[in-house]
């Protein structure tokens, strides 16, 4: 493992960080306007919204403008980079057109299978992960000619994974927060002053963004900024994290970014033993169960920031050195994994309280516990 860099080295990260919130919290005033202009307003028609009257949602554009600025000023722009970026350009194109104009599931599935072809002709490639089975006879799984393949179903489903849990005010945002935090703290930690340079002006924009979309929201990061950030996470984590030749690196993506990809399984698994078509929503996520054990958003989203803290807590004890992080991890992991085996045990179809308990009939189902829980202070524009 690498050494922490001395203060001369680590001034970009701190410069791309700033830079990039400063950048995002500027800019989102602005993306809200034209927000209203091209019509990307999330209107409540389903029971699975949580605000009860239009907010825009085109949040994540500021926070794609603030990352990837940052990045270009701060970091050193090698092949894969420029993959990454090119393909995260693609993936805020689609999300931007989708959150004005709303695109069909399969259109946007192919479109995000061409961006992570796009950063995997680039070299972003999982060739090979250190073998788990120590009795195995190799220390390492090389894929072959299954590695873009299996990149591909990587980035794709992280990409989703991160969108499907954007359903409550500043989840999706605080949970990759946490997550590209983690992997900042890694990159610092194993010596890799680029991957900390780009992580660093993740954290940045999401932090900028966060005023905007804490509860009670002013907006929304729609399509655009959940499947940006989902693609930047996957795509770091293909060329920093999945490269670490050690033993320990094939399980430290997967506990970083273990909610968001738990929440989707479960979702998918539950859909398909259902016979549902497994892309169709329903109010069945891990947030969504939140609120029917009794919590308002702040704190369903509260409850989730800390079990993402936690999963980052086990990967950075996991990578570094000695015993008693390994079983404090270990440890961890056990207590998350009871708490998530409770929530996913919970009911999803628990009985929702009378209508008449509610304010409004299109209300989320906090809003008789929670007056403040899903209104937003945001003033009619034109």
């Amino acid at each position: 493992m690498g050494t922490l860099f001395d203060r001369s080295t680590v001034t970009p990260v701190i410069f791309a960080l700033a830079v990039s919130m400063l950048l995002s919290f500027t800019l989102t005033p602005l993306v809200k306007r034209l927000a209203y202009k091209i019509g990307a307003v999330d209107v409540p028609k389903d029971k699975r919204r949580m605000h009860d009257h239009p907010i825009p949602r085109l949040g994540g554009l500021a926070i794609f403008a603030g990352c990837v600025i940052a990045i270009l000023l701060f970091a050193e722009t090698d092949r894969q980079l420029r993959g990454i970026l090119l393909g995260s350009c693609l993936i805020v194109a689609v999300g931007v057109v989708d959150d004005s104009h709303p695109l069909g599931p399969g259109i946007k599935f192919i479109l995000q299978i061409v961006a992570a072809l796009i950063a995997v002709w680039h070299g972003v490639i999982i060739e090979a992960i250190a073998n788990p089975l120590s009795f195995g006879g190799k220390l390492y799984w090389d894929f072959g000619i299954m590695a873009v393949p299996i990149t591909v179903i990587w980035i794709v489903a992280v990409t989703n994974s991160v969108n499907l849990i954007d359903g409550l005010d500043g989840l999706a945002d605080g949970v990759s927060t946490i997550a590209a935090l983690t992997m900042l703290i890694l990159a610092l930690l194993l010596g890799d002053l680029e991957m900390a340079v780009i992580c660093a002006a993740l954290v940045g924009a999401c932090v900028g963004f966060m005023p905007f979309n804490r509860n009670p929201a002013k907006i929304f990061m729609g399509d655009t900024g959940a499947t940006f950030l989902g693609y930047m996470l996957a795509t770091v984590s293909v060329t920093g994290l999945f490269k670490l030749y050690a033993m320990i690196s094939f399980i430290v993506p997967f506990i970083i970014l273990g909610f968001p990809i738990f929440d989707t399984a479960s979702a998918f698994t539950r859909r398909i033993l259902k016979g549902q078509n497994p892309m169709k929503p329903d109010r069945s996520h891990t947030h969504h169960k939140l609120i029917d054990m009794g919590m308002n958003q702040k704190q369903a989203v509260a409850t989730l920031y800390m079990v993402a803290a936690v999963l980052g807590l086990c990967a950075v004890m996991v990578v570094s050195s000695g015993y008693v992080k390994l079983i404090l991890s270990i440890a961890a992991l056990g207590g998350m994994a009871y708490t998530v085996t409770r929530i996913a045990r919970y009911p999803h179809d628990h009985p929702k309280p009378p209508a008449e308990a509610a304010p409004d009939a299109d209300a989320g189902p906090d809003a008789g516990t929670d007056p403040g829980a899903g209104k937003s202070e945001i003033k009619k524009e034109p």
